[in-house]
């Protein structure tokens, strides 16, 4: 299920760790100028990650740069590709990057569909935004 399985061996089990691949995506979603990104812990709340971080570009372009530049850092850093969705109109781009889900939004875009809302509805209430 994740993209590490498709990894050509290229880097070591440990540089591969949910908790190193959280920290370099939010890294690199800094480099590339994300805006308020927001990560949420969904261990145990679903199957398909550990991680969902939700951010946004400033326009499609952006968003579309953003997602771009990410999966290529990620596959230079020993993590796989990542499947990508949603890269065409550049609204709301899904980069699965296997323990970690990324959602990059424009804003309105965003602000219309509120996953962070929908996920922090079963979490505690200091762990919202």
């Amino acid at each position: 299920m994740t993209p590490q399985a498709n990894n050509k061996g290229a880097a070591p089990k440990s540089a591969a760790s949910p908790e190193n691949l959280l920290d370099v995506v939010l890294g690199l979603l800094d480099d590339a100028k994300a805006e308020d990104t927001v990560s949420i812990d969904i261990r145990g709340k679903s199957s398909l990650a550990d991680n969902m971080i939700v951010t946004s570009g400033r326009s499609n372009r952006h968003v579309g740069a953003i997602a771009d530049q990410l999966s290529r850092e990620l596959r230079e850093k020993g993590f796989g590709k990542p499947k990508i969705e949603g890269v065409p109109q550049c609204d709301w781009v899904l980069v699965d990057a296997g323990d970690v889900i990324v959602h990059i939004f424009r804003p309105e875009v965003r602000e219309f569909y509120n996953i962070e809302k929908m996920w922090a509805a079963n979490m505690p209430n200091d762990a919202t935004h």
